[in-house]
């Protein structure tokens, strides 16, 4: 891994990864795309794991308060699960239907709340059995393509919780998930001596960012946060459909036309 082209990019995904951890959903779930302009998506994904781990022990400083247990619990108990679904079947499954799969969930339900007439919120407790379903799918999509995001936000979105109860609660959740996929990383051969030399060079890079993202998650009004969030998730489904179709990252390839 060299050459300045490869640290260019590797600096702004360990910024992207940061920010991400910092509570501003959706932004880390570019990481792997931007990587990807530079050498293969598993390597990609090999590499960044290192640092978003390091990344998390920031936002869970950052977040230390601000989070709803029962939610938080029931996502953990999920995203455990789909991990162990995604370490024992993954290989049989192709990844382009996964990413598919994943991309159709963004749309449908990011198009349902753009597009549906507003009420007022009533949250209630968070249900176990939808919190289990959808966190469990997110954890085998994180496994799969460090792409759990959306699935776990179709669940959280509807529940009306504060935002940085909202950040601070998938933060501490994909912080622990992060750390449990590093057995399976590392036993798959994703993670090596060479990866990590230079994700240790990254990790200050993205462990500064991840108070900006605190920064600005704090500062972003309610209903604009909240629509940032469902907008980025439509986005990221968009692209994962094009990517699942066709084999091509849409991302990427706007980025290279323009390059």
């Amino acid at each position: 891994m060299g050459g300045w082209e490869f640290w260019v990019v590797a600096v702004i995904a360990a910024v992207l990864t940061g920010v991400g951890k910092g509570g501003l959903p959706m932004v880390g779930t570019l990481v792997v795309p931007v990587l990807s302009l530079v050498m293969p998506p598993v390597t990609a994904a090999g590499l960044i794991l290192p640092v978003y781990v390091l990344s998390d022990w920031f936002g869970l400083y950052a977040y230390r308060k601000e989070f709803d247990g029962r939610v938080l619990a029931i996502s953990v108990v999920g995203l455990t699960i789909g991990v162990g679904i995604g370490w024992a079947i993954a290989r049989f499954i192709p990844e382009n239907w996964v990413t598919v799969m994943l991309g159709v969930i963004a749309v449908v339900f990011s198009l349902n709340q753009l597009l549906r007439k507003p009420v007022i919120a009533s949250p209630g407790p968070a249900s176990v059995a939808p919190g289990l379903f959808w966190c469990s799918i997110a954890g085998f999509t994180s496994f799969v393509a460090h792409a759990g995001g959306p699935p776990y936000q179709v669940w959280t979105l509807p529940l009306g919780l504060r935002k940085a109860v909202f950040a601070g609660t998938s933060t501490i959740a994909f912080a622990y998930i992060n750390a449990v996929k590093l057995v399976p990383f590392y036993f798959l051969g994703e993670i090596n001596l060479e990866s990590l030399e230079t994700a240790i060079v990254l990790m200050p890079i993205a462990a500064a960012s991840v108070f900006f993202g605190v920064w600005a998650v704090r500062r972003l009004p309610e209903k604009l946060f909240f629509r940032f969030v469902t907008w980025s998730l439509l986005v990221i489904g968009a692209d994962l459909i094009g990517k699942g179709i066709t084999g091509v990252e849409p991302m990427i390839a706007l980025v290279k036309l323009f390059a």
